[in-house]
């Protein structure tokens, strides 16, 4: 997320779009703030299931609470907020929304809030804990609409009969439950959000959907919605704000959407309606829309199921429970066609036949299960989405949806190639300096981004204009190739020092905004006059100048640190400067954020992990008084964080970029329990589901405002969060290897941020999840910010798993008979592997391990290393073990230095053995 400081306006519009950009939290402290408006309480009838305390509004009969049983400080809903939302056009769980049309008539919209009129009582008794019949709220409607909540063998369910009382059929081409929960951050501090508040994923997977609520502080109990027979998640429709009174949708809600409220959602069963009309521009949805008609006085009925689960990470557990099907993908849902990969399914119906949409898009083989869990192993072909259709025998539906890519080391190379020719800038004559440049790419267009009003985009600086840069530099990282490296070096010599970065003086390593910026005195008809230039977007020279911003540092600290690491272990790749001239500035960067941008500097970082390799490099290169100073400039960072109980912050209300930064320091200076919070906060926001999508997903909803082509607040699928919060649970997971889950959803997020670069190279922003888009934004944007996640994190990983068996991820395993399991690693890197029974985490600043064989019986390990190439000629290799009590390793007869065993390489493969102590 790109973030601003010292603006004077609280917020602007952006040309184009209805949505306001927030300024930070420190701007709006300053600010007049209205007084609140008290409102009258609303009257409620309170109930109690075996799992929640809740209660239904008197006059409506909506939900107004859900607590857990026993814990009234706590509610899922946003029932705090009651009195505020409790007139016309508020949404509410117990609320319905319609769009039918009678044969020949078009497409009618009928919403239960819009205008509520008196609900008419229906008997209540036994299982039937509230019942209504709330069609008069639904004007004209030909549809009878009667609710009944309902406690179902103690499990609390919403039950909707619908009836068609006209003399011709109707068809329902719209049909939604509004899921209100509380994601309200507005008006809380961190402490109070985290307590309070909760976020919301979906598996929209047809009949075996699911919602599940987690808590921002990741502690159970969790709550899934579930449904029920014939209410399919087919569809998850944002329910968009209603900005004015006079407003003719129906299907909105008047509470604000912005950066402290993500807005909500319907529950959506039948979506023909919407795709014929506001989605149908948009890209495949995740289900194919249906419809259903009702001939006249037929009924059916639908419902969704609450429950609740102990823990998060128990959220399969009680799946199982409930006797829903359970989906688990091995490695994961983004499958390389070189890669294979497994689908276990737990159902508790017999499985009918399993269909790839694209048909031959993907194969699903049934092999020998697992304890309980039917196995498939799944094969791809081609590019892009698909899916596999899971049909059971009681004619139940479930989809799985995937993303096919190429193998990982042609993604990496179409990556590099991209964005170093098609995103190369190089024009002596351009006013700004940027000369050469990486800069924002408009995939629509296709062409470069020269000049946007949000400056930092054109600017190589901020997140939103700083990504391209970052990610060719980051592809460099373990994969170097030396045309790249030859215009990286460049760009760092001409365009970086002293254009973006102050070269010299007291200011020395500091980072400027942007390069680009707004002035058209100096730079008369440069500026696109059909674009709105009015907004705090359009920064000046002297803005854009500002130094004070950390978060513009760690990016120009990566393009140092890469250099360094490419220049120290590939000989001959990098002439422009030796080492320790990209190291040292590496060291400055760091110092000069600290000394001229301190007040960002209380937050994490995104990428501010970087730092922490940046200081073990030091070390590493024996420059004890640097590596000395930047250890306490961290630490004191570190001991800060410490002190708080949710360590988070960022000037924004609620973030999810500082998380990894804070996580690396605790780990680095053994500061275990904040680290273990940091996890399970991650673990709150970041959702392991049967779905390319939102498996791995960090949340994000509000960066399209300020690094996309089409800026709208919208969950973000697979943002650069999706990758920087990998890293810190990959850590977690090698430090206890029994966590499973831990695995799954790290690997989740690292591949979850390949899918967003297409078949030539373009890396985009992210996908827009909205039905009305389904597409990937038109800007690279800030995509550079989540490769660098991938690159410092990609890795494969030999598995033992005692459900499962041995697994593979990144990777693909054999075994033989005898004790020796082999994995041939085909991850983006291949110089990273973990091998989960024997805690060994292998890395190689330089080399490619092509093969690796592992002995069950008696621990020892054998690495094929791929051949020395003129760059390469030597391998170095660090061995670590990660588990406590698990045995140390060593290379007999290797060369120790600077931490690293250094293999010399030859022209053919070598092997190389790994000896436990």
């Amino acid at each position: 997320m790109t973030r601003f400081c010292r603006f004077t306006a609280a917020a602007l519009l952006l040309a184009g779009t209805s949505m306001a950009i927030p300024t930070p939290r420190a701007a709006l402290a300053q600010e007049q703030q209205p007084a609140k408006r008290v409102y009258p309480p609303i009257a409620e009838t309170p109930i109690r299931t075996p799992s929640f305390d809740l209660a239904l509004r008197s006059d409506t009969q909506t939900l107004s609470r859900l607590s857990p049983t026993g814990d009234a400080t706590f509610d899922f809903t946003p029932g705090a907020r009651e009195a505020e939302r409790a007139g016309d056009g508020y949404v509410h769980i117990g609320d319905i929304n319609l769009r039918l049309r009678t044969p020949g008539g078009a497409w009618t919209d009928f919403a239960s809030a819009h205008d509520r009129q008196p609900i008419r009582l229906l008997p209540a008794g036994g299982s039937v804990l509230a019942a209504a019949d709330i069609t008069a709220s639904l004007g004209a409607s030909p549809i009878r609409v009667e609710r009944r909540w309902v406690n179902d063998h103690g499990v609390l369910a919403l039950r909707f009969t619908l009836t068609n009382t006209a003399t011709q059929p109707v068809e329902i081409g719209g049909l939604g439950l509004p899921m209100i929960f509380d994601n309200i951050i507005s008006d809380r501090n961190l402490e109070q959000a985290h307590a309070q508040a909760s976020f919301v994923d979906p598996y929209i997977g047809r009949d075996a959907g699911y919602l599940q609520v987690t808590r921002l502080n990741g502690k159970g109990p969790a709550l899934l919605v579930l449904p029920e027979k014939g209410t399919p998640l087919e569809a998850y429709r944002p329910i968009m704000e209603a900005r004015h009174s006079g407003e003719t949708d129906v299907f909105t809600d008047r509470s604000p959407r912005g950066q402290t409220s993500e807005g909500f959602y319907d529950w959506t069963i039948a979506s023909k309606g919407f795709a014929d009309k506001e989605w149908a521009k948009a890209g495949e949805q995740w289900n194919t829309p249906t419809s259903f008609t009702m001939a006249p006085g037929t009924s059916r009925t639908i419902g969704v199921r609450f429950v609740t689960s102990p823990s998060i990470a128990a959220i399969e557990d009680t799946l199982v429970a409930n006797k829903r099907p359970v989906a688990v993908g091995i490695p994961g849902y983004v499958v390389p066609t070189d890669q294979e990969a497994s689908l276990f399914l737990r159902t508790p119906q017999r499985i009918a036949k399993v269909e790839s949409l694209p048909a031959g898009a993907l194969t699903a083989s049934r092999v020998a299960g697992a304890k309980g869990w039917a196995r498939y192993a799944v094969r791809s072909s081609g590019w892009g989405r698909a899916s596999l259709t899971i049909t059971y025998a009681d004619g139940s539906v479930q989809t799985v949806s995937y993303f096919i890519t190429k193998p990982l080391d042609q993604t990496m190379a179409d990556l590099g190639r991209f964005s170093t020719t098609r995103q190369w800038y190089e024009d002596k004559a351009d006013p700004f300096g940027r000369n050469p440049a990486i800069l924002t790419y408009d995939r629509e267009a296709d062409k470069i981004v020269t000049q946007d009003p949000r400056v930092w985009i054109s600017g190589m600086s901020d997140e939103g204009g700083g990504g391209s840069w970052v990610a060719a530099m980051a592809k460099q990282l373990d994969n170097p190739e030396a045309a790249e490296v030859a215009k990286l070096q460049r760009l760092v010599d001409e365009t970086v020092q002293g254009r973006l970065q102050v070269p010299d003086g007291e200011h020395a390593g500091a980072v400027r905004k942007s390069i680009f910026y707004y002035d058209p005195a100096t730079h008369p008809g440069y500026y696109d006059a059909a674009t709105n230039w009015k907004s705090w977007t359009s920064w000046s020279k002297k803005d854009a100048g500002d130094l004070g911003r950390a978060y513009n540092y760690p990016h120009v600290a990566i393009g140092h640190w890469v250099l360094y690491r490419v220049a120290r272990n590939h000989p001959g790749m990098v002439t422009a400067h030796p080492w320790r001239w990209y190291l040292d500035h590496a060291y400055q960067t760091t110092v000069a954020m600290m000394r001229d941008a301190p007040y960002y500097t209380q937050f994490g970082l995104m990428e501010g992990d970087v730092f922490v390799d940046i200081l073990k490099d030091l070390k590493h290169e024996g420059l004890t008084t640097e590596a000395t100073e930047m250890e306490r400039l961290m630490k004191g960072r570190a001991d800060h964080w410490r002190t708080l109980t949710y360590p988070f912050g960022s000037e924004m209300a609620w973030d999810s970029t500082g998380q990894p930064e804070v996580y690396a320091w605790m780990r680095y200076f053994r500061y275990q329990p904040q680290a273990d919070v940091t996890k399970q906060v991650i673990l709150a926001y970041d959702p392991t589901i049967p779905s390319w999508g939102y498996n791995g997903n960090a949340r994000r909803y509000w960066d399209f405002l300020y690094g996309g082509k089409y800026p709208r607040i919208e969950r973000q699928i697979h943002h650069y969060g999706s990758t920087l919060n990998a890293v810190p649970l990959f850590d977690a997971y090698r430090a206890d290897p029994s966590d499973l889950r831990l695995l799954r959803v790290a690997y989740g997020g690292m591949m979850g941020g390949i899918t967003n670069i297409d078949r030539q190279g373009f890396s985009s922003a992210a996908f827009h999840s909205a039905p009305d888009m389904m597409k990937w934004d038109p800007y690279s944007g800030d995509y550079g910010m989540g490769f660098y996640g991938h690159a410092v994190t990609a890795a494969s990983y030999l598995v033992k798993d005692p459900t499962f068996g041995w697994l593979g991820f990144g990777g693909n395993i054999s075994q033989t008979a005898g004790s020796v399991v082999t994995i041939a690693p085909k991850d983006g890197a291949r110089s990273r592997l973990f091998i989960a029974p024997a805690g060994l985490w292998i890395t190689l600043t330089a080399g490619k391990i092509a093969n690796a064989a592992y002995d069950t019986a008696t621990g020892a390990v054998r690495l094929t290393l791929d051949p020395a190439s003129a760059t390469t000629p030597s391998a170095r290799m660090s061995l670590e073990t990660t588990t406590a009590g698990g045995r140390s390793y060593a290379l007999p007869g290797a060369t120790l230095e600077r931490g690293e065993y250094t293999i010399p390489l030859s022209v053919e493969a070598k092997d190389v053995r790994l000896q436990p102590g």
